[in-house]
């Protein structure tokens, strides 16, 4: 029987044990000399769905997803926000990934949330103030070994 928090991915995978087969490295190009890390974590491509969720985003991103090889899966390179808020959304679409602003609806209930510095979770619930000038979430975090 898996762990209480592999329980908890287990749950959002519909019952299948979770595979971290996929390396989210998301880098922000402006930063420094070179640039800088934002997060890098370790998922399972069938949880993401196509679609994440990155809690305070820099304003620009690069992004390479990579296989358990090492291998590029997808990336995104000079992804940019549009709109101030504390989430906005990852796209992978086959091997790009483009950056969307947003907030999130009841229909990402469940949506994996990459935290700064790589923490991934699960959004449990989320509310925002119809002027968007206050929220509340919660994100459950889970792992296993």
């Amino acid at each position: 029987m898996p762990s209480l928090p592999g329980l908890a991915l287990a749950w959002f995978l519909g019952g299948k044990e979770p595979f971290m087969d996929e390396t989210w490295d998301l880098w922000m190009p402006d930063v420094g000399a070179t640039g800088l890390s934002f997060a890098r974590t370790r998922v399972d491509g069938d949880a993401v769905r196509g679609r994440l969720l990155v809690h305070a985003a820099p304003q620009k991103l690069e992004v390479t997803i990579r296989g358990e090889d090492g291998s590029v899966l997808a990336s995104g390179q000079g992804l940019e926000r549009g709109a101030p808020g504390p989430m906005s959304f990852l796209v992978r679409d086959g091997d790009q990934v483009r950056l969307e602003d947003g907030w999130p609806t009841d229909a990402d209930l469940g949506r994996l949330v990459i935290l700064p510095g790589g923490e991934a979770g699960v959004l449990t619930q989320w509310w925002h103030a119809d002027d968007q000038s206050e929220w509340r979430w919660l994100v459950e975090f889970a792992n296993h070994v």
